[in-house]
């Protein structure tokens, strides 16, 4: 009896020690020192987890992104807070002369309509897919600026480059960034492509939103987004299987793991993927190569194909699947003729994912062979 109560004193002891430090991680997680700013509210998201917004009175707007850090976007005509936390980026507004470098970002860019306050770009003309982003570098306004890991510094001065978007592959290159901030050009690096919900990533329209002043007009289109897309979502399931895949140079088949947002489209569209146990917490990786031979074992007897076409061009036929490997044609999706391809837009095109889902759900659920295109998609013949 002695020896249970004693044991139940120091477990309480323990708890009360313990308890403390559980509210100080919680409190001191996102906590920054804004002195002289009052808090008036935090934006709503329905998807997006890697970011979140908070607004302050007279305008100013803290951006948290998770693992990457927090910025503070200053109105135009408003002081920066003295004593600001040195960890904390400044954003001062109006933000022009952008180096766009994290190619997701261009359609978000495009659908609130700020793609004029883009300068510089990461990407030649030739690897835009998206229209207005060919026309305007072919127009000259928005210039080559250089890829990620070896930006051309000059141009970027003499443009008076207000702000770099970047994707997190500058950290394969740190120095870059370091080098950005060293010349006063405030870095910001996104993580649109770490949303789990395909609908996080077109999300983020709403943080771009932030920086220009136009979030009435990004919760206006993003809600028509999740409105189209309200039929799909309530739906059930339709049984049907699709893979998704390329073939790569080696003749091995790539194919996107079970969490990645690809998968998860299939899954909201009311498909079951295939390749059903794909490792996905392996690493951090949304993609994985298999031999053509444990592909085939795996996803023979899907109902649909989508070949995707993003790494080595679009498809046009069955056969021009089928000189990639010869053991596709027993595959029960070529023999029914249920072979679709993407279009190369269909990844920079960000806001276009509630429109891909919309495109699967569709292929799953009519029957007409007729049925030849949709907006991502065109069937091999």
């Amino acid at each position: 009896m002695k020896k249970t109560v004693l044991q139940f004193i120091t477990v309480l002891i323990c708890l009360l020690m313990y308890t403390p430090c559980i509210y100080a991680s919680e409190e001191d997680t996102d906590s920054v020192s804004l002195p002289g700013l009052t808090f008036d509210h935090s934006m709503e998201l329905s998807y997006a987890e890697e970011f979140h917004v908070d607004y302050y009175e007279d305008g100013y707007a803290l951006i948290t992104i998770e693992q990457e850090g927090q910025y503070l976007v200053v109105p135009e005509g408003k002081e920066v807070p003295e004593d600001l936390d040195v960890s904390v980026t400044v954003l001062k507004q109006p933000l022009n002369q952008v180096y766009l470098v994290a190619t997701s970002a261009m359609d978000l860019f495009r659908a609130i309509d700020c793609m004029d306050r883009i300068r510089l770009s990461g990407t030649r003309e030739d690897g835009w897919y998206i229209p207005e982003a060919v026309e305007e570098m072919k127009e000259g306004n928005i210039i080559y600026a250089g890829k990620y890991n070896a930006p051309d510094y000059e141009q970027i001065l003499n443009q008076s480059c207000g702000l770099a978007v970047e994707s997190t592959m500058i950290h394969h290159n740190p120095e870059v960034k370091e080098k950005l901030e060293q010349f006063g050009i405030p870095v910001l690096v996104e993580r649109s492509s770490y949303e789990n919900h395909p609908l996080g990533r077109t999300e983020w329209m709403k943080l771009y939103a932030v920086l220009f002043d136009k979030e009435e007009l990004a919760e206006q289109l993003f809600q028509e987004q999740t409105d189209r897309l309200d039929a799909v979502l309530s739906a059930d399931a339709t049984g049907k299987t699709v893979a998704f895949f390329y073939i790569n140079s080696t003749g091995a088949v790539n194919i996107r793991k079970s969490n990645d947002y690809v998968s998860r489209m299939i899954e909201l569209a009311g498909g079951t993927y295939l390749p059903e146990d794909t490792g996905e917490d392996d690493n951090a990786l949304s993609t994985m190569n298999m031999q053509m031979e444990e592909f085939y074992a795996k996803a023979k007897e899907a109902d649909y194909i989508i070949y995707n076409s993003t790494i080595d061009g679009e498809l046009n036929t069955i056969d021009d699947l089928l000189t990639k490997s010869s053991l596709l044609s027993d595959f029960k999706a070529v023999k029914n003729q249920n072979v679709w391809c993407t279009g190369k837009n269909l990844f920079q095109e960000t806001t276009g994912l509630g429109t891909m889902i919309e495109d699967i759900h569709t292929l799953l659920t009519t029957e007409d062979p007729s049925l030849d295109k949709l907006t991502y998609m065109h069937r091999l013949k």
